[in-house]
């Protein structure tokens, strides 16, 4: 974290970031002495409630967050910055939108957790945006503008008031990531019975991970056995609310390539709200890293990853099968990622964070399972390039080269549905 004094001082002259978190009520003028370098800039957590006109003075600034401030409006200054293409107001008390607030090369928006009731046409006149993060607002509707945003490849709506998806939504060319849980068209439907896991049953130990929605330990349950626990925060994320996470976490049941969950934990002191899984075997490694600002949608990969091209099948056919399942239950996972596989050098792997998870209606099997497809069809664009092939596994690599055009195709309804894609697999 950066400090005025630095900036005042001219200690930061040149800099391409600024991280600038100091009870800010005004927007420091100093920062414009950066207008040559800066590419980042992040004023997150002050108390900013405007911007200066004149912000496109900072004529190579890339990505702006001002989240968890007290914005009650996003301003028309931000369109006129040019090269600006992430733009972060998380967590602030946002209402209206300014139809001339989305600058022309933006490809990432995130306006998750604030109150806003509608979005301006303007929007889809973006047609480079390809992330746009609108969980934790009370929206029921979204703009046919925003079909011309063909672009679109991950959508997070979760917590607002939908009851029903647009047609066009579900045949936007690029879409994969979809979060919708926590909306009146996403009705829970948990298990029968649940295992209640009492607090005093738990001895925590170390902490293993920590993400958006919550933290994760390992604990020896009844004083014996391992066990991972899952602590949620109870905060609106970029995905959605934790509770629709623990419920389809609940609700997808038994399966191989799924974190087996013990049960739901109870008597926390304070309240918290947590799952008790399977405490995974340390050999297991995660497939790839989150995406990066500047990969946008797609995960990173640590270099080298060589994969033979029989783990690369069966990391294919672990994760298909996984998704195969939640379908069947009508359970929608919406972040079908690398960067939630947990995978073997047997080539076993389980798919996990629930995080984006949402219940559907029925009528909407078809159309979800084939815009998850071209979230698989990423996954195994990304396992053939990390396998390393060689004239005697041609034929498997022709396969999974074919199975991966017909996921990734711009027609929605001529992708695959995960019983035949695991049918492909699995022969």
């Amino acid at each position: 974290m950066h400090t005025l004094d630095q900036l005042r001082s001219g200690a930061l002259a040149g800099a391409t970031r600024l991280d600038l978190q100091a009870d800010l009520s005004d927007f420091p003028p100093e920062i414009f002495s950066l207008a040559d370098s800066l590419e980042i800039l992040n004023l997150s957590g002050n108390r900013l409630h405007y911007l200066p006109e004149d912000l496109h003075r900072l004529h190579k600034l890339r990505i702006l967050f001002c989240s968890d401030n007290p914005f009650t409006h996003l301003p028309a200054c931000l369109g006129a910055c040019t090269s600006l293409t992430m733009i972060g107001f998380k967590a602030n008390q946002i209402t209206t939108l300014d139809p001339a607030a989305f600058p022309p090369n933006l490809r990432w928006l995130i306006l998750t957790d604030n109150q806003i009731t509608s979005l301006p046409d303007s929007l889809g006149a973006c047609t480079q945006l390809q992330k746009l993060m609108l969980s934790g607002n009370q929206l029921s509707h979204l703009p046919d503008a925003l079909a011309a945003c063909t672009r679109l490849e991950l959508l997070r709506i979760a917590a607002n008031h939908f009851t029903t998806l647009p047609d066009w939504l579900l045949n936007l060319p690029r879409l994969a990531w979809l979060a919708f849980a926590g909306n009146p068209l996403s009705t829970p439907a948990l298990p029968a019975s649940l295992t209640d896991i009492p607090w005093h049953a738990l001895e925590l130990q170390t902490q293993l991970g920590e993400g958006a929605s919550g933290s994760i330990h390992r604990a020896l349950w009844n004083q014996d056995q391992p066990v991972a626990v899952k602590l949620f925060k109870g905060a609106v994320t970029s995905d959605g609310l934790p509770a629709s996470e623990m419920q389809a976490s609940l609700a997808a049941g038994t399966h191989p390539n799924l974190i087996p969950v013990h049960g739901r934990l109870t008597q926390h002191p304070d309240q918290t709200e947590g799952l008790i899984l399977d405490l995974i075997d340390p050999t297991y490694q995660t497939l790839a890293h989150p995406p990066s600002f500047d990969s946008c949608t797609r995960d990173v990969y640590s270099t080298p990853l060589n994969l033979s091209p029989n783990t690369s099948l069966s990391i294919a056919r672990s994760i298909a099968s996984a998704a195969h399942h939640l379908h069947s239950r009508h359970i929608n996972h919406g972040d079908l990622y690398a960067h939630n596989v947990l995978w073997h050098s047997n080539g076993h792997a389980y798919l996990g964070d629930f995080g984006a998870a949402a219940f559907y209606p029925p009528e909407l099997s078809t159309s979800l399972q084939q815009i998850e497809a071209r979230a698989f069809g990423c996954l195994l664009e990304e396992l053939l390039a990390h396998a390393t092939w060689t004239p005697e596994t041609h034929s498997l690599q022709t396969t999974l080269q074919n199975l991966t055009t017909q996921c990734l195709t711009p027609a929605p309804c001529e992708r695959p549905l995960f019983d035949q894609i695991l049918s492909t697999l699995k022969n």
